[in-house]
């Protein structure tokens, strides 16, 4: 029998100790394999079992033929016997009777391990970047029975026992096998399906129970606020990619996110939560039609508070249950790829909630944190930091990164609060963090595991793209890794967003004496690879939505926004708009509810989409507007300094040959006729965006449809035109060869 660790000797060598017998019946003995199962005797098989809610167990074979009865050494439920002979004990199974009543079971303890040599060497070194296929819940077919395999790592615990639905939450049923070298700790329980509910009971250095555990790396959850891990396959999905193919330079490609949380973009009647399946008929093709390239998710793994928009995950490998099941998610990821949109994530590795089923002091002590509260607690959000420095806290983030992405095809990860990551004293007081060991500010420790991360994920997944929210001036967030940088794909402009969110929300009279805060961003536009982010933190918290930024009477509130989006969408660096800015939602966003859709329809709120829609298509289908937007050889200024009018023009290039295209935008309520505007060719110059047209709800003026700029210089250019600027308005002009 592969689960006969031991063998005993002598007549009565197969009786088990009274100290082991009160140890399982205490749910507190560290090694439950040395006791329980099958073990060679020299008059057979001894074996032993603890069913607590037993008055009889014996000994029967697979075909119920009875093998022996076993005595019942503690009142409680313990029980041991002998199966006499010298062959090898056949597949066996349990007998159990109480109250008038039988079942038959496999003895879980008859089985070997399922790991091995190889997954203790790569757990022990924190190399083990499919962590999921071995940790968690596996539902397979072992020594020739079908059923579960759990394994969690939890180094200091004395013991630890899987409880369930299906062993009555107790912790004496099935304690695990744990592996000494790993620090992991296994067991597998045939006959157990898909679906069954389950934490992890543990007992902590201190000898002291633990509160119940969901699993780390658990596939699936229970609807909050129940909050037990839920076995589940972990298959690889199929995704369809036919319609979304990466771009092999995302720099250089038509970047415009649309970023959404999904329990509150649209709502059930009585504001039940859509499914995965019914967010793939509706918000997939809403987001395809109004011609954007991704859907950004903010975070989708399992969380216990609605309130913390995903931002507190517990369950980093289970996408949330509130809105179905993995397949469900799949099946989402799959409808957006058919549609022509890629899927990002926001991914949270800058802390962890201090729920009690969490990962805070998950064995009794800090494990996937740092003990002392100045490197391992966030003062801001109460949540727990990672311990990045420790190798297999490391290996447990970057597996579960490239989970994600393998596991559900997902095509990028927009990582959260990375400046959170990597300053020690991050909101912190001086006396409330402990400096590096140089001495300084900067996290060593998260500053190496971002450089891991993405080159990680770069490496085995050439097309998928890392986004950094980083709002500090730390150098090279998104330069390669092997040239000293962090190593993501692109990084969050923060500065562009608080500079421009001021200036727009200022009343046009006093504009002129702000117009720095439109052209700052110029100064630093191509140190990093930018994504120019309005997201939902700029909708919330009294900062109002973006068209309750704008000033003015009605119609200049949705002109302003107009004005800006076309701003927005000429300036070099990737799109990003959270949900419900599309079409002017007139009030802060409300996790709890739904975006407010019968707006949508409203005449000047569907000019604002309208616009929107226009200023992507015109994003994707015009490579002036996107192909350089991380090398300044893409942009040149036409006029940067006009602030007495708040009018500001500049040119963006594509490829040579390519045919570049001016942005001129108008910030203020006044008409500009006769406006003199520079331009590298004579020739005509087609107004292919007008913010101001009718069909966006402007009052459509503009210029016919185009200019013909003649041989006068102006502005340091050999042509220029003469152009009618609409008020608060943006306007695109291509130049016809």
């Amino acid at each position: 029998m592969a689960g006969a660790d031991h063998e005993v000797s002598g007549a009565a060598g197969w009786r088990a100790r009274d100290a082991d017998i009160a140890a399982l019946l205490a749910a507190r003995h560290g090694d439950p394999f040395s006791v329980l199962g099958p073990h060679r005797a020299n008059d057979g098989w001894t074996i032993r079992a603890l069913v607590p809610t037993a008055e009889a167990v014996e000994v029967v074979g697979e075909d119920g033929t009875a093998l022996a009865v076993l005595d019942r050494r503690h009142p409680t439920g313990f029980f041991e016997g002998i199966v006499n002979g010298d062959d090898a004990l056949l597949p066996y199974r349990l007998r159990a009777r109480a109250d008038g009543a039988s079942w038959d079971f496999p003895d879980p303890y008859r089985f070997g391990p399922v790991l091995g040599p190889v997954d203790d060497h790569l757990l022990m070194e924190g190399n083990h970047r499919r962590l999921w296929e071995r940790l968690g819940a596996h539902p397979l077919t072992h020594e020739g029975a079908a059923g579960v395999h759990f394994a969690v790592w939890a180094p200091r615990a004395r013991c630890i026992s899987v409880v369930g639905d299906f062993n009555g939450w107790d912790g004496r049923r099935h304690p695990m096998r744990r592996r000494v070298d790993s620090g992991v700790w296994e067991i597998f329980l045939p006959e157990l399906a898909p679906g069954a509910a389950y934490k992890f009971e543990l007992v902590g250095p201190d000898g002291a129970l633990q509160p119940l555990k969901a699993d780390p790396v658990g596939f699936g959850a229970e609807l909050r606020p129940a909050n037990a891990s839920v076995v589940e396959p972990a298959r690889t999905f199929p995704t369809v990619r036919a319609g979304y193919q990466a771009p092999d330079d995302p720099r250089r490609a038509p970047m415009s996110i649309y970023e959404v949380h999904l329990g509150s973009w649209r709502r059930g009647p009585d504001g039940v939560f859509p499914t995965y399946n019914e967010l793939a008929d509706r918000l997939v093709p809403y987001a395809a039609d109004l011609g954007f390239t991704h859907l950004e998710f903010l975070p989708v793994s399992e969380h216990p508070l609605d309130a913390s928009w995903g931002y507190q995950p517990v369950g980093l490998f289970a996408p949330t249950r509130r809105f179905g099941d993995s397949a469900g998610f799949a099946n989402l990821v799959e409808r957006a790829h058919a549609a022509g949109l890629g899927v990002l994530l926001d991914w949270v590795p800058a802390h962890f909630p201090v729920d009690a089923h969490g990962l805070a002091r998950f064995d009794g002590a800090a494990l996937y944190e740092h003990d002392d509260p100045r490197r391992g607690f966030h003062p801001d959000w109460g949540t727990a930091i990672y311990d990045f420095g420790r190798p297999e806290v490391a290996n447990y983030l970057l597996a579960n990164a490239l989970f994600w992405l393998e596991r559900f095809g997902i095509d990028g990860l927009r990582v959260d609060a990375v400046a959170s990551m990597l300053y020690l004293d991050y909101s912190r007081q001086a006396g409330e963090w402990l400096p590096n060991a140089e001495g300084g500010r900067e996290n060593r420790e998260a500053e190496a595991f971002l450089r891991a991360l993405n080159r990680l994920v770069y490496e085995r997944f050439p097309h998928a793209v890392t986004i950094a929210e980083e709002s500090t001036a730390w150098p090279g967030v998104s330069a390669p890794v092997h040239a000293g940088g962090l190593g993501f794909g692109f990084k969050w402009n923060m500065g562009w967003m608080n500079d421009t969110l001021k200036f727009i929300t200022r009343d046009p009279v006093h504009r002129r004496h702000h117009h720095s805060e439109l052209t700052f961003g110029l100064e630093y536009a191509f140190s990093e690879n930018y994504v120019l982010p309005l997201s939902h933190d700029e909708v919330v918290h009294g900062k109002r939505s973006i068209l309750g930024r704008m000033p003015g009477d009605e119609w200049q509130r949705f002109a302003n926004a107009r004005a800006y989006y076309g701003f927005m969408w000429a300036h070099p660096g990737k799109k990003l708009l959270f949900m419900g800015s599309e079409f002017g939602q007139a009030r802060e966003w409300d996790f709890a509810g739904e975006l407010d859709w019968a707006l949508a329809e409203q005449p000047l709120h569907r000019g604002l989409r309208n616009t929107v829609a226009a200023l992507n298509r015109l994003h994707r289908g015009n490579p002036a507007l996107h192909a350089r937007d991380c090398e300044a050889e893409g942009f040149r200024w036409i006029v940067a300094d006009d602030a007495d009018r708040s009018v500001l023009s500049w040119l963006r290039f594509g490829a040579p040959g390519d045919p570049p295209v001016a942005a001129v935008s108008n910030f203020t309520p006044v008409p500009r006729h006769g406006y003199r505007l520079g331009l590298p060719a004579a020739g005509t110059w087609r107004e292919i965006f007008n913010s101001d047209a009718r069909e966006f709800g402007g009052s459509g003026l503009g210029n016919f449809g185009a200019v013909r700029a003649g041989a006068r210089p102006a502005h340091g250019f050999p042509a220029s035109a003469e152009l009618t600027l609409p008020p608060l308005a943006t306007l695109y002009l291509q130049y016809e060869a």
